[in-house]
């Protein structure tokens, strides 16, 4: 039977770590995933499917701030999504993406993520966003066109009414700001 296991990323341990980081590995490939994508995933909570087997798949939710119509949202961002790629389609990662989706729900304003896969993100609650998207740095607000149509966002109670067209900014970190 498969559980979901929560804790937060001081928690992790150097096997778990190890594990994680060969999951990514075989997700997406060792150099599609670098040293500053695992610094983005962590800082927040790690949810974790897991059976007799160990880790089958796993996201993280870091806190981040997200602008959009001139508000400031407290947003869960979703990082280092990735399933076992010989269990895909069993619904492992959605047992992991539901958790998501309960604690962003109880624990943010907002929750978002870039993606080029929003079929499986869609069918559990999450939009797409139409809007423009920047980033906001000490120099200003920065244009992210590349980024445009891989931004998804899920509402929550708090997150008031979204206009999904409008412009949508994000606070600056390392490596790939979205």
């Amino acid at each position: 039977m498969t559980t979901v296991r929560i804790f937060r990323s001081e928690e992790m341990t150097q096997e778990e770590e190890r594990v994680l980081r060969g999951l990514f590995a075989l997700a997406w490939g060792s150099e599609d995933f670098s040293e500053t994508d695992w610094g983005n995933a962590l800082g927040g909570l790690h949810f974790v499917a897991e059976d007799e087997r160990g880790i089958l798949a796993h996201a993280s939710v870091v806190p981040r701030e997200l602008g959009v119509d001139g508000r400031r949202l407290r947003t869960g961002y979703v990082e280092a999504m990735a399933t076992r790629p010989d269990l895909q389609g069993l619904g492992i990662g959605t047992e992991v993406l539901r958790a998501v989706n309960e604690h962003i729900a109880e624990a943010y304003e907002l929750g978002a993520l870039d993606t080029g896969s929003d079929w499986f993100y869609r069918r559990l609650g999450w939009l797409r966003w139409r809007g423009p998207t920047f980033v906001r740095t000490a120099d200003g607000i920065v244009r992210t066109e590349d980024e445009d149509g891989n931004i998804m966002v899920l509402p929550t109670p708090a997150s008031g009414p979204l206009d999904l067209d409008a412009p949508i900014s994000c606070d600056p970190r390392p490596g790939e700001v979205w």
